[in-house]
């Protein structure tokens, strides 16, 4: 991945082999969809500063369970918002970082 870039491939946790750590990281992973339906649902009715509450919990989540590359784009939306950016640069944020939440796995790479 250079920069800030989507990554295309799944992405794994950095602590899946934390003895302590590595047993939560399949809660992350199975509260993801209901994340991300909350981001859609808030986006969907153009809520903003329930969006951005998501996208604040979503960035310190997402580090705390090892999946760093979902951080800059949850922080990038919540920003986004805070500075009243326009509907379409917010939704098109929101639509990354949802693409990217649905890359999301537990386990390590094959």
């Amino acid at each position: 991945m250079v920069g800030n870039e989507i990554p295309v491939e799944p992405i794994f946790s950095t602590l899946v082999n934390d003895p302590e750590l590595g047993r939560i990281v399949p809660l992350f992973v199975e509260e993801m969809p209901g994340r991300v339906k909350q981001l859609r649902m808030r986006l969907e009715s153009s809520d903003w500063d329930g969006l951005r509450q998501v996208a604040h919990q979503m960035k310190g989540a997402a580090g705390s369970y090892g999946f760093q590359p979902i951080t800059p784009f949850a922080a990038r939306l919540e920003q986004a918002i805070k500075d009243g950016q326009p509907e379409s640069e917010i939704q098109r944020l929101a639509e990354e970082l949802i693409a990217l939440c649905g890359r999301v796995r537990a386990g390590s790479p094959p």
